[in-house]
């Protein structure tokens, strides 16, 4: 029985509940439909934050025939999958969530400045459920095949259960960070515990207590699940790759002076969040830590270091940690002083202290560096010692057998590109979107790519690298507006041209290499995949700026930078 088979005892990389099922093992409502074609104005992919806002604007704003899929068994995307122990929003969550409904922002009440997945899961629930959109969404459904058609200029979509759509529109909100990157490590099928990934956990409690554990790898997920279980574990095993730059989050219950201003100002508030370069919704330093005096950047970075946040850290202490070494450099510094000050054991903190830039995605967490302090947690260097097999007791190094009950893969995902890819894409006159991406992601707006025509990106390769929910509702109004545009001029299909696009990217490069991130390896770049490659893959000069390249589009009736039906019939 295979290791991530959700019928044996062992977690599932699909938690998801059977259907019911006819002769041919497809459901029964599929089975005696799976040779029509159902005919809607637009396909949405994904019930996540992104999905769900699309599938509301798309339906009960524009009026359209709109019919949404998800491979979950639930609304909540990333929210739904992702319910490790300590699995919850590194953002604040005053700015992570809806901002277009003022009623909805007043009335629910989170509990917590972070809010954990339950609670963030909770509130995507009552948000389909207050838009009635649960009604229109195919759960436990997986688009494998995505083709549009030449001669009607329709997007004809297949499902994992052989059911026909056709759609003029297609809208994917399939996730930045959703499709799961599973370790093949010789031997998982011979282990006799238990296997979880955290991009894949169960629905019910997994009882660590007493247990030997083993945690593999220290990103965002690995750092909150490891902070979480060390308490209960008889004994924690982490398997450490890269060393990562973390701060406090300072978790506690919302500010309410920050609540009394939204209230006061609403709609100034979401405005400065949009123009703002992160969308984060605090207030962004345009104070250079270049040229300050050390003691004077040390002031800064302990004041926020105790009121915690890690895009915080990196952008509202000072305007140039992403892209001055100087200023990286004084930030690193001083996050190395607080892992020798947190961590009882030298060597212990020698490897859990960074010597690379702090340019990846910063990371917060509370008490991680001293959970490394408990008797009963080992920090092992996994590239000085890599795992070299799963054995029947445990993992096998060149150090030795551990001993396992429970291993939990905290190996994060094939980013940005991965959930697109695993849809056969086939566009105008066949052209697979597997080949074109071949080197890299091909996007203009990170939003359109040019012989795709109709098929939308919310949050897809090429858009702002910035909180996702308020950028996911600019995206999906723009498309909405493009969407209109097409329809009440007689048109049948938008796409980019080639030369806006390779003008996109273009920017987007040299915008990039005006920072520190393209120097270091991670997944904001692909290298955490092995074989991916290393490319580029946001527009990275803020949300602010993003929105500017929207209006301009808008403003000029698409005219710029886009061919409709009639001129693509004539090439």
């Amino acid at each position: 029985m295979s290791k991530w088979d959700t019928s044996g005892p062992v977690a599932a990389l699909t938690m998801v509940a059977p259907r019911e099922r006819g002769p041919s093992g497809m459901s029964a409502a599929v089975e005696e439909t799976k040779s029509d074609v159902i005919e809607v104005d637009v396909a949405v992919i994904g019930a996540g934050f992104a999905g769900l806002y699309a599938l509301h604007k798309l339906r009960n704003d524009l009026g359209l025939d709109v019919q949404a899929f998800e491979n979950g068994s639930d609304v909540g995307g990333t929210w739904f999958w992702n319910r490790y122990p300590g699995a919850r929003s590194d953002t604040e969550v005053t700015a992570y969530c809806y901002s277009f409904d003022q009623d909805l922002f007043e009335q629910w009440k989170w509990t917590q400045r972070y809010p954990r997945q339950k609670e963030i899961h909770s509130y995507l629930t009552m948000f389909a459920d207050r838009y009635d959109l649960k009604r229109s969404i195919v759960f436990d459904t997986t688009i494998e095949s995505a083709t549009f058609n030449d001669d009607t200029e329709r997007w004809e979509l297949v499902t994992d259960t052989g059911q026909r759509w056709s759609a003029q529109f297609l809208v994917e909100g399939v996730g930045l960070l959703s499709s799961t990157n599973v370790p093949n490590s010789p031997g998982q099928e011979a282990f006799g515990g238990e296997i979880y990934h955290t991009a894949r956990w169960p629905h019910h409690d997994v009882d660590f207590r007493g247990k030997r554990v083993a945690v593999v790898g220290t990103g965002s997920s690995g750092v909150q699940c490891i902070s979480e279980i060390a308490p209960q574990c008889g004994h924690l095993t982490v398997f450490q790759r890269t060393p990562q730059y973390i701060v406090p989050a300072q978790h506690g219950p919302l500010d309410p002076d920050l609540l009394e201003k939204i209230h006061a100002d609403y709609n100034g508030y979401w405005t400065s969040v949009l123009g703002s370069v992160t969308a984060f919704g605090f207030d962004e330093s345009d104070v250079p830590a270049a040229g300050m005096s050390d003691a004077e950047r040390d002031e800064i970075f302990e004041r926020q270091w105790n009121s915690g946040g890690g895009f915080q850290f990196m952008f509202a202490t000072f305007n140039d940690i992403g892209t001055s070494r100087e200023a990286n450099n004084a930030a690193t510094a001083f996050i190395r002083r607080k892992i020798a000050e947190l961590v009882d054991d030298p060597d212990t903190a020698a490897k859990l202290t960074p010597h690379d830039l702090y340019a990846k995605r910063p990371i917060c967490c509370d008490d991680y560096y001293e959970t490394y302090n408990r008797a009963n947690v080992t920090l092992v260097d996994a590239k000085a010692h890599p795992i070299l097999e799963v054995t029947e007791k445990g993992v096998r190094t060149d150090e030795g057998e551990v001993e396992l009950d429970i291993i939990v893969f905290a190996t994060g995902f094939d980013a940005v590109t991965g959930n697109y890819l695993k849809i056969d894409h086939r566009g105008r006159n066949g052209v697979s979107l597997r080949d074109k991406w071949a080197n890299r992601p091909r996007v203009h707006l990170g939003l359109m790519s040019a012989d795709f025509p109709n098929l939308f990106m919310i949050f897809g390769p090429m858009g702002p690298f910035t909180n996702q929910p308020p950028a996911h509702e600019v995206q999906a109004d723009w498309i909405a507006d493009v969407i209109t545009h097409v329809r009440e001029h007689g048109l049948k299909t938008i796409e980019p041209t080639q030369e806006a696009e390779d003008q996109w990217l273009a920017m987007c490069d040299d915008i990039a290499y005006q920072t520190l991130f393209p120097e270091t390896d991670s997944w904001i770049n692909g290298a955490n995949i092995p074989g991916k490659p290393k490319a580029v893959m946001f527009y990275m000069a803020g949300m602010g700026a993003y929105m500017d390249h929207l209006r301009a589009a808008t403003a000029s009736r698409y005219e710029d930078g886009f061919r409709t039906s009639a001129e693509a019939v004539s090439v």
